[in-house]
């Protein structure tokens, strides 16, 4: 059962909820012909450093602001990348498969999150698109995603 009251982070399990997450999406992209090539320099600290983004973004400590530049070094981490559309729904779909397999079987929880990578992985496609990598701009705080969305 849903319980609103506490942050997304505490619902789905926490750091170590979102580690395997992390683990368990980046081993099915780094298999996929299409995604693959999208993460041709990527190490496992990926997988670290997403965790720790996700666990700010849902509502939990600020370490990836804190420690490893916050919103601004999210964005530029996709500049140049130049993801497609159907990059982006094949992302959808492998993030929905981990979301399914690692986070708590809880319909609205489930939901919450992958309204979050949707929202997400459509700002990444479209900085991704900067011909230049270099234009972000002032994107503001890492946003937090909560029960009803954006907060």
């Amino acid at each position: 059962m849903t319980d609103s009251t506490k942050p997304l982070v505490e619902a789905i399990g926490g750091l170590d909820a979102l580690r395997r997450l992390s683990n368990t999406f980046y081993d099915d992209v780094l298999a996929d012909p299409l995604l693959a090539p999208v993460f041709a320099n990527f190490s496992r600290t990926h997988t670290e450093h997403v965790a720790v983004w996700l666990a700010e973004v849902f509502g939990g400590p600020t370490g990836f602001t804190d420690e490893l530049g916050g919103h601004q070094a999210l964005l530029r981490a996709h500049l140049g990348l130049s993801i497609t559309e159907e990059q982006r729904l094949r992302w959808m779909e492998l993030m929905t498969g981990a979301v399914e397999k690692e986070l708590p079987d809880d319909e609205l929880l489930r939901c919450r999150v992958i309204e979050y990578f949707d929202w997400g992985t459509k700002i990444a496609r479209e900085v991704s698109a900067d011909p230049a990598g270099t234009d972000v701009g002032d994107p503001g705080p890492t946003p937090r995603w909560g029960w009803n969305g954006l907060a």
